[in-house]
């Protein structure tokens, strides 16, 4: 390459950088504004109207009407509108560019989901509405589509809008780079374009924060109380600990495909059904235990935080109850519902890894610690992106948990990618048999011989219609 061509690619790369910087202020303010609707809907939901009733705490009943209006709004979005609601969660996290067509479907299945009860989180709507966002603001002078100039500036409007929801940009960058990169992008040319985003993102949030007086919510634990040693039992108690929360996470995806396999020709009613199942977990769980069952519903990102800050007020059968129940919650919002699969995961993680903390010589902080990064990494999986979330979350935690943490992805990530091996999902064999089904069916209905009368046959003519 001659000095003229390297010239031409340095400004290409400029013009490519500054254009992600300039898309991350729109796309970030439409996050802000979605995080800001979200965040009012749930709490006029589950806190505003209960106190307006004068219901002290939740009965076991109140999520069903919320979370069977819920499942008829996705179900809409994913019947009648383009885009099928947005990126199913039980394939992951999807980071491929969204047509901006898309948007309304993924707005409707997220706002009518994620406030009402649906066990994900909003990082996929946030990601694909960047997404969308990006490429409908480059649409006339920005690159054609399917070029990888387009992926790359879809990435960034994806980082900029999930730029505070895990508590720092730098996790949203990563998070998009290293997803952007399994799907076969080069990471060196989305590395700068998603940090740049991603900061400016950030720093647009906090403005609009400070103006409206309107803090978005992050995902954020308090500081944990607890001996912050390592100790050689602690390490000796994650292997397993992660092999067990792996193997539980795959089971979790095998119920989704269950779920999906048997409902994917009906995905409308499947969306109702599986609002109202999220619904009888949380009722059923409410009624065994006596706590709320807000702890089974929604994404989990409240109960997280009082899970880390209050431990001991968590007995050992409510918290084999809240796994059970929302983990089977979870399965089937994977399946049919619209949303992301982190905070969920997360909170299981945390959940399972409390449990553990029972344990002889395996402490609290580090059972935390490491079921959270088990579980993110078994869930999606990417285990850089794990480590580094869970490493932040702790906070002052952090430097001490390290290895915890990064033994936690480890392993996991070798027994996810063995579980995948040897018990194979198959997560697109019931889509294409629909899509078969479909086909065929649309073939059979464009040739049959259509009748006038009961009793005739009709005869089709083979000349070619008159123009």
């Amino acid at each position: 390459m001659d000095r003229t061509e390297r010239t031409a690619v340095l400004k290409a790369q400029l013009r490519v950088l500054a254009t992600a910087g300039l898309i991350g202020v729109p796309v970030s303010f439409a996050a802000f504004v979605f995080l800001a609707l979200l965040h009012r809907l749930t709490g006029f939901v589950w806190e505003d109207l209960p106190e307006r009733l004068g219901l002290g705490t939740l009965p076991w009943w109140w999520p069903a009407p919320w979370l069977a209006v819920g499942g008829l709004l996705v179900g809409i979005a994913v019947r009648y509108l383009p885009g099928r609601g947005g990126h199913v969660p039980l394939e992951g996290l999807g980071t491929e560019p969204v047509p901006p067509s898309h948007t309304p479907g993924i707005l409707l299945a997220a706002l009518g989901g994620l406030p009402l009860g649906a066990v994900l989180g909003p990082e996929a709507p946030l990601i694909a509405v960047g997404s969308a966002a990006a490429t409908a603001l480059t649409h006339r002078w920005g690159p054609r589509r399917d070029t990888p100039e387009h992926a790359v500036l879809s990435a960034a409007g994806a980082a900029s809008a999930i730029a505070v929801i895990f508590g720092s940009p730098l996790i949203a960058a990563v998070f998009i780079v290293e997803s952007a990169a399994a799907t076969g992008h080069r990471r060196t040319r989305i590395v700068l374009p998603c940090l740049l985003a991603s900061g400016i993102g950030a720093l647009i949030f906090t403005g609009l924060g400070s103006w409206t007086g309107f803090e978005i919510a992050s995902l954020a634990l308090p500081e944990i109380s607890g001996p912050l040693e390592l100790g050689l039992t602690d390490i000796l108690w994650t292997v397993p600990a992660a092999i067990a929360i792996a193997y539980a996470v795959k089971q979790l995806h095998r119920l989704g495909h269950w779920f999906e396999s048997h409902s994917i020709r009906r995905q409308g009613a499947a969306a109702v059904l599986a609002g109202l199942s999220v619904a009888a977990c949380a009722g059923a769980y409410a009624l065994l235990t006596g706590r709320s069952p807000v702890e089974v519903a929604l994404s989990g990102q409240e109960t997280l935080a009082d899970v880390a800050a209050e431990p001991e007020a968590w007995t050992a059968g409510a918290l084999v109850a809240l796994l059970v129940f929302k983990g089977l919650a979870y399965g089937v919002s994977l399946a049919a519902l619209r949303g992301g699969p982190i905070f969920p995961a997360l909170f299981l993680g945390a959940a399972a890894g409390l449990l553990m903390s029972g344990l002889p010589g395996f402490g609290t902080v580090p059972a935390l610690a490491a079921g959270m990064a088990a579980a993110t990494t078994a869930i999606l999986p990417l285990p850089v992106s794990s480590a580094v979330l869970v490493t932040l979350l702790l906070g002052p935690a952090s430097a001490s948990m390290t290895p915890i943490v990064l033994v936690a992805v480890v392993v996991a990530y070798v027994s996810e990618q063995a579980l995948d091996r040897y018990q194979p999902s198959k997560p697109n064999r019931p889509r294409e048999a629909a899509a078969r089904v479909i086909a065929v069916r649309g073939v059979r209905r464009a040739t049959r011989p259509r009748c006038r009368r009961p009793g005739r046959t009709a005869v089709r003519s083979l000349r070619p219609p008159s123009t």
